[in-house]
């Protein structure tokens, strides 16, 4: 492949792992990772509410790694509440769980951002046959999409799983009960599958420009060994 497209097909690769690196960043930062509607079954059970009495005691929430909001709906209108997941819900959630994925993302950010300059030194610069070359471009970019692919399932177990959104929902809830009553996850969240994709499509460029992948055989080498053995 001639070098000015090999200089593109890096450049290309460098700019969306720079990309990825900035959406990732501001992902963490966001409450925009699950969207939904808690239902007051207490206070619903008590009036017998069914229908379209039933919206009087559903809430709105919304929250992502490190805050959120809640609108509490118990039939006497709505109560917007606001809540920091570090130090106030420690207790009640999987906090491995939730460190991990904090850990994962941080992670992610990291080695999106040593892709993106080591794509830019292999477009302009002389790289060497190491990590600093096409090496060094497989691994940075198998990391970056082991950690995307982690994140998400860390945290769709923990919003699964273990009700992550009932547990917030229910937090210092002496009286009333709070269920799911609907529950998707929202911006942020789907932001890491995307750039999970660009990284795996990053090792596809780097494959388009012409490097083998890691540990991959060559049919030359094959054909080279297979001759020295018939000499000796």
């Amino acid at each position: 492949m001639p070098a000015q497209q090999k200089k593109l097909i890096f450049c290309t690769a460098g700019v969306l792992s720079l990309a990825c690196a900035l959406g990732t960043a501001a992902a963490v930062g966001t409450q925009l990772w699950v969207r939904g509607t808690m239902l007051c079954s207490t206070g619903a059970l008590l009036v017998n509410a069914t229908g379209a009495e039933l919206h009087k005691f559903i809430g709105d929430i919304q929250y992502g790694l490190f805050s959120g909001q809640r609108v509490r709906q118990c039939g006497l209108g709505g109560r917007p509440f606001h809540f920091s997941v570090f130090p106030d819900l420690l207790k009640i959630i999987p906090a491995s769980i939730h460190v991990s994925v904090i850990l994962f993302c941080t992670v992610l950010i990291i080695f999106a951002l040593v892709g993106a300059g080591f794509f830019m030194f292999n477009a302009f610069g002389s790289p060497y046959e190491t990590l600093h070359g096409p090496v060094g471009l497989y691994l940075w970019s198998f990391i970056a999409c082991s950690c995307g692919c982690l994140i998400m399932i860390l945290f769709s177990s923990e919003v699964k799983i273990h009700h992550l959104s009932e547990k917030i929902a229910n937090f210092k809830e002496g009286t009333f009960t709070f269920k799911t009553h609907s529950e998707q996850f929202a911006n942020s969240f789907w932001t890491i599958l995307v750039c999970s994709l660009v990284h795996f499509i990053n090792a596809l460029l780097i494959r388009f420009a012409g490097f083998e992948f890691p540990f991959s055989k060559s049919k030359d080498s094959g054909t080279i060994t297979g001759a020295v053995d018939l000499m000796y």
